[in-house]
């Protein structure tokens, strides 16, 4: 056992365990690498980041010269492998050096380097590249003939190596990436996310129904209407005829200032001032309006359903706020249409759109048809109640508990899944 040659031979099956250890760990980095931020590091001038994405652009050659190195060393150590338990067994060490090899290659060639190399993808895989990068290049002619042969033999399957799924993150993926994003601030988060939802978003979630408009009724007395300018919360106002559905245009209540310190407003004067009101169709998502507000430098629109009918009122401003959260400046918002009470319940206003209810409460009513919370009450009825009743929605129990003019003005709301069943 004494023999040099003994020594030798397990000094050389020692240096191609770490060999094969090393392609193994290599082979597992490189693909588990984080694209994006590999694609981040080369862009800051890292080398290895650099070589790396470039070994990625083709893995047919990347996954050739390390499995090609891979399996040269393998059975090179299997031979000299054989050699030494010959020179220890015998004869007998011909049928042990293959489960030895085995044995031996599996635990510190395969399953222990690929282990660490999954863990720490990017510690492996970069300093990798650097001679990875020059193995390519030492055996390119023999890389290049295999990707041909296991290139045509895709082809023949009726697999190409173009048709991976391009390398995009899908909206839904973007989504996980901003959830799991652990350094990215809970506001960060909500602001990143209202992004993403806003083509999913139509402006008829958003919009204030037709019935609360605050607008300006030209067949008002021209006092009213002085009263209303001065007391206004809104920056535009819609000036209609008797109702919105007359409307006569969009006046901005800074042009009507001047009028106010004179006695000189008349009905007419304040036409003059208005601007031609701007329509907007009602399944347009807020992706496509934000943009239309753009072009158009408008801030207002009125929502139209597909017979030409003002159905609501909605401003640059209401789609802000489906990023951003609700301005603590804009004294209109300010006052809540949900209300908590001690028992955990809410009372709210009937008019109250379902995705704000689901959005402060972190609930889950139905959002796919009715969009406010008398609409649902109605749909799920299937009648305009004329009395408080309650109904349940899933989890949800809804009591009405006052009406007015075939709507509900206030609800109570609550879940069984809250505090009310905690306390039972």
């Amino acid at each position: 056992m004494d023999d040099p040659s003994t020594g030798n031979l397990l000094l050389a099956v020692f240096g191609l365990i770490v060999l094969s250890a090393y392609f193994s760990a290599s082979e597992t980095a490189m693909m588990a690498l984080n694209r994006y931020r590999l694609r981040h590091l080369a862009k800051k001038g890292h080398r290895g980041a650099r070589k790396a994405s470039g070994l990625l652009q083709r893995p047919d050659r990347l996954l050739g010269v390390i499995l090609i190195g891979n399996n040269f060393v393998n059975f090179s150590a299997a031979s000299i492998a054989t050699l030494l338990a010959i020179q220890i067994l015998g004869e007998s060490g011909v049928a042990w050096a293959p489960v030895i090899c085995t044995f031996v290659f599996l635990i510190f060639a395969e399953v222990a380097p690929k282990t660490i190399a999954a863990a720490f993808p990017e510690r492996v895989a970069l300093p990798s590249s650097h001679i990875l990068k020059f193995l390519l290049w030492l055996l390119y002619p023999l890389v290049w003939f295999v990707s041909i042969l296991s290139n045509g033999l895709l082809r023949l399957l009726g697999i190409s190596n173009q048709d991976s799924s391009p390398d995009h993150l899908s909206r839904d993926e973007l989504r996980t990436v901003v959830f799991e994003g652990a350094k990215i601030a809970s506001q960060s988060q909500n602001m990143m996310l209202g992004v993403l939802d806003l083509d999913r978003v139509s402006v008829d979630d958003i919009m204030v129904p037709k019935n609360e408009i605050i607008g300006i009724d030209l067949d008002d007395d021209i006092d009213a209407i002085i009263q209303q300018l001065r007391t206004a919360q809104h920056t535009r106002l819609p000036v209609f005829h008797e109702s919105i559905d007359n409307i006569a245009g969009i006046l901005h209540v800074r042009s009507a200032i001047r009028f106010l310190s004179g006695e000189n407003l008349t009905k007419a004067g304040l036409l003059q001032e208005v601007d031609d009101a701007y329509f907007i169709p009602e399944n347009t998502s807020l992706q496509t309006q934000i943009r239309h507000f753009q072009k158009r430098k408008a801030r207002i629109g009125l929502v139209v359903d597909e017979y030409g009918d003002i159905q609501g009122i909605v401003t640059l401003e209401d789609i802000l706020e489906e990023i951003v959260g609700e301005f603590t400046t804009d004294l209109a918002a300010a006052s809540s249409d949900i209300h908590p009470q001690a028992d955990g319940s809410y009372y709210v206003d009937g008019g109250a759109t379902i995705r704000a209810i689901n959005r402060t409460l972190d609930w889950q009513l139905p959002s796919e048809g009715p969009k406010t919370l008398n609409g649902l009450i109605t749909e799920t009825l299937e009648t305009i109640p004329e009395a408080p009743v309650c109904l349940s929605i899933g989890p949800y129990r809804i009591e009405i508990i006052r009406l007015k003019d075939n709507m509900i003005v206030t609800a109570k709301l609550y879940s069984d899944q809250g505090p009310e069943e905690d306390e039972d």
